[in-house]
């Protein structure tokens, strides 16, 4: 997977992952819910374990393209070590993690595996 490092705003809906450990799990948690009431964002579970193709803790944050714009470099501000996935909700699972995924931070490998058609 070949990751791409600048998010652009060209789909209607996304999701942010932040993510994080046991050591940044307080931190972690402030910044979801920050972003949820500055941005006004759905914030999932904050998950201490790994979930879906996700390879660490993490949580969700659900926005728009019209959020996108204000979030995105918020989250670069104050995000400080954690890397953060943003992608696309296209309605295709792979794509939304390869093609239109984007990283604020470090990347990380994927468990794209759980994509596959069987």
């Amino acid at each position: 997977m070949k990751p791409n490092y600048f998010p652009v705003n060209i789909h209607q809906n996304y999701h942010a992952h932040a993510y994080f450990n046991a050591e940044t799990l307080d931190f972690a948690t402030k910044l979801c819910l920050q972003a949820g009431e500055l941005f006004h964002l759905k914030i999932g579970r904050i998950h201490q374990k790994p979930i879906g193709p996700h390879p660490q803790w993490s949580c969700q944050m659900l926005f728009n393209n019209t959020q996108f714009d204000t979030l995105i470099p918020w989250l670069d501000k104050y995000r400080d070590q954690l890397s953060v996935l943003i992608h696309a909700l296209s309605g295709d699972n792979l794509k939304d993690h390869t093609d239109y995924a984007y990283w604020l931070g470090s990347s990380h490998e994927l468990k794209l595996s759980i994509f596959e058609k069987k």
